[in-house]
């Protein structure tokens, strides 16, 4: 009879477990790169005893690195923005930025306490009517937005405009992919319209909107309605484009499987052609809605739109000492939500493409 030695029994355990460990963090790396977390993963693999050498040295690629050019840029910033001079003063450093940032937070607090007392004082209002029999009155806070509200209202506009894109777009890339007719009848008007900038399609969108809507009784402001058509009109290219080279790459061998079973154009254009051509269409995705987004602020700006670019105006008007440093906070923010927007993007294709290769 033969017995099993204690120690190659715990050892192989601890193999197993050490292995299963492994097998955790490589498939939580996939969620880390999606989140722009990558540099998790040599750190959990450097305290799981994986080669601690080579993991500091992806450490200091994926963490250290950026953190010290980030601290340069910082530095840089802070040393020289004192030495320019302009209207409003000194260019603000990364500490008045910062400062102007709680500012921003505190004020958006207060005005949230006020608009909150004044609906309290409404419903008392509406209260004391009710007992006397009298209908009760609706009051609309006219306060000013905060900041956050700014914000929010941004991210709205960009997202109606970036769908009303998509839902144009992609149709159309599937048509031009599969048909070289459609494909040479879209390809001039690409070509002629895709280059031009949103502060020429404004004036049209501002004077069609206008004329379609007289007033903002609708149900949504017209100024709305004229920084998300802007948006579309400048960002379907990048997806058109891109899903109709997506579609125009699938193995005609698969087309040829659909002429075989003698699939109907719904169905080949469910079950092959948009499986194969999602990698790249999610590609014209991320790529429009950045365009969307950088276009948003533009367009704000001049529709007068309640958003970010029209913040970034209202200021430069104003033309306070804290302007320009209030404007710099707007400009993170963009670049901020810029990022995030993308890396959900990204993370979207990460679950519906079946493929790596982006």
């Amino acid at each position: 009879m033969t017995t099993v030695d204690p120690n190659f029994s715990e050892t192989a355990d601890r193999e197993a477990r050490r292995a299963r460990l492994f097998t955790r963090i490589n498939a939580a790396d996939k969620w880390f790169q999606v989140l722009g977390l990558s540099w998790l993963t040599p750190i959990l693999r450097a305290v799981a005893g994986d080669n601690p050498k080579a993991q500091m040295k992806e450490i200091w690629r994926l963490l250290a690195v950026p953190i010290l050019a980030i601290c340069a840029f910082l530095l840089l910033w802070g040393v020289l923005a004192p030495k320019v001079q302009t209207s409003l003063g000194a260019v603000p450093g990364p500490g008045q930025v910062w400062e102007e940032a709680l500012n921003l937070h505190q004020d958006a607090q207060d005005k949230a306490q006020s608009k909150a007392e004044f609906d309290a004082k409404v419903a008392q209002l509406n209260e004391r009517r009710v007992a006397q029999g009298k209908e009760p009155m609706e009051r609309a806070y006219t306060g000013a937005p905060t900041y956050y509200q700014q914000i929010w209202t941004s991210i709205q506009t960009v997202f109606f405009g970036f769908v009303i894109a998509t839902v144009v777009a992609v149709p159309l890339g599937i048509a031009a992919g599969l048909s070289p007719t459609a494909n040479a009848a879209l390809n001039p008007l690409i070509q002629i319209f895709k280059p031009v900038s949103p502060l020429a399609w404004l004036p049209i969108v501002t004077m069609i909107v206008s004329a379609l809507a007289t007033s903002n009784d609708g149900l949504f402001p017209k100024s709305f309605v004229i920084s998300a058509v802007t948006v579309t009109l400048c960002s379907l290219w990048p997806t058109l484009i891109n899903t109709s080279l997506g579609v125009a790459s699938i193995d005609k061998d698969l087309i040829n499987v659909s002429k075989v079973l003698k699939m109907n154009t719904r169905t080949k254009i469910t079950k092959l052609v948009l499986p194969s051509a999602l990698p790249l269409i999610f590609t014209g995705l991320r790529l429009s809605l950045g365009v969307g987004w950088m276009v948003l602020i533009a367009a704000e700006m001049l529709a007068q739109n309640p958003g970010l670019g029209k913040f970034v105006w209202d200021e430069f008007q104003n033309g306070s000492s804290s302007s320009l440093a209030k404007i710099m906070v707007a400009v993170l923010t963009i670049g901020i939500i810029g990022f995030l927007l993308d890396r959900v993007m990204y993370a979207l294709q990460s679950l519906f493409t079946f493929t790596n290769n982006r």
